[in-house]
């Protein structure tokens, strides 16, 4: 019978530490550290957003030549930002900014108590005051400041400020703070209208327990798929937002892959972000076929097909053709490549095509099912047994 293992101190220097405590010791110095730069990063970033919110806000009512722009401010000032700044400051992030504003008057009082720390000194001005009935029903109904800049990121707050009821809002605030949600929880429970069922409901109590019991809970470390976040480092998306090792390593063989065929491939972008509407989406690899001349948007889903992987696809298709096409392209097509263990499923989606001369040429021209069936499979062994 083995002995019990003693219990060692951890701090350096006061006692001989076993292997085990070491381990743990580098566990928990790990994170805590990457937890306070979770917190600090989003902190920075709901407060930056904030107070570019209130000087775009100040500039539309009080500007000297805030006629000039009118409707096209936000437009413009994108245009001029990103000329100097390496952000993705479109028109629709800095109307969120704004919009934040708008709706948390009171995280001023956070502004403030953090620009010694979080922000440069002296860029603080007065903010444009909001009508006092707005603030009264915001401090009486929801999460004080604090909580709000504190417990939640922006990309929480994002989802918050879509929703027009005050009270409804403010109810969300709560139950993501105290249970802690991740983004995908907030948007699953708004989404099941879980503000609706719990006015329904007679124990909101036991409601409240099983939409705790089955959220995804925010994690401690730093959130680095969060596109906000990614952006506001300044990492490029392909390095930041990867769902696994195992894809990653499979995206980097396929592009390989892609590239020797020799069927003219051109590797255009890899995790290429577009916003459809209020949702941002990713591509994993973006190539553009210089015999076929059209784009090949590939999805890769190291997991089984579903019809939503498809829809989603589809999604992206009919996007590019809409907004990439130039004089002289082809219509786009799109790869989706899914793969579960010794199953590989390939499909093509050719949204909105009308000519099916187009269709056929495709089948010439791109590489056939079986050719990718037979890489992934190979490539999906060789990763996960090696």
């Amino acid at each position: 019978m083995s002995a019990t293992p003693r219990k060692t101190s951890t701090k350096p220097g006061t006692s001989t530490q076993d292997f085990t405590a070491l381990v743990d010791a580098v566990r928990l110095v790990h994170d805590q550290c990457a937890a306070a730069v979770n917190r600090t990063v989003n902190t920075t970033l709901t407060l930056r957003n904030w107070l570019i919110g209130s000087y775009i806000r100040d500039y539309e009512q009080h500007g000297a030549d805030r006629a000039k722009y009118g409707t096209r401010l936000l437009e413009k000032l994108s245009d001029s930002l990103q000329e100097c700044l390496d952000r993705c400051y479109t028109g629709r992030y800095l109307g969120l900014c704004r919009q934040l504003f708008d709706v948390y008057p009171s995280i001023r009082k956070s502004v403030i108590s953090e620009s010694d720390t979080a922000l440069l000194p002296g860029i603080l001005k007065p903010a444009v005051e909001q009508p006092d009935i707005r603030k009264s029903v915001i401090s009486e109904y929801g999460a004080d400041s604090a909580a709000l800049v504190h417990r939640l990121s922006f990309t929480h707050l994002v989802e918050l400020i879509a929703l027009e009821d005050p009270l409804k809002r403010a109810f969300y605030e709560i139950e993501c703070i105290r249970g802690n949600w991740s983004v995908r929880a907030l948007k699953r429970q708004i989404a099941t209208l879980y503000y609706e069922r719990s006015g329904l409901s007679t124990d909101k109590e036991k409601l409240s327990n099983m939409a705790d019991s089955i959220a995804e809970k925010a994690e401690p470390k730093l959130a680095i798929r969060d596109p906000y976040i990614f952006e506001f480092l300044g990492l490029k998306a392909s390095e930041a937002v990867s769902e696994s090792s195992l894809e990653d390593a499979l995206l980097d063989n396929l592009h390989g892959f892609l590239m020797e065929l020799g069927h003219g491939f051109c590797l255009e972008a890899r995790q290429k972000s577009i916003v459809i509407g209020k949702t941002r989406g990713f591509v994993d690899l973006v190539f553009y076929h210089r015999i076929l001349k059209c784009h090949v948007l590939v999805e890769l889903k190291v997991d089984k097909f579903t019809h939503e992987h498809l829809g989603q696809l589809n999604t992206y298709v009919t996007w590019y053709r809409k907004h990439m096409m130039t004089e002289g392209d082809n219509p786009p097509v799109g790869l989706l490549l899914c793969t579960q263990k010794d199953h590989t499923l390939v499909e093509y989606a050719t949204a909105n095509m009308d000519n099916r001369l187009f269709v056929s040429k495709y089948q010439l021209e791109l590489p056939r099912k079986e050719e990718l069936e037979q890489f992934l499979e190979a490539k999906l062994r060789e990763i996960t047994e090696g």
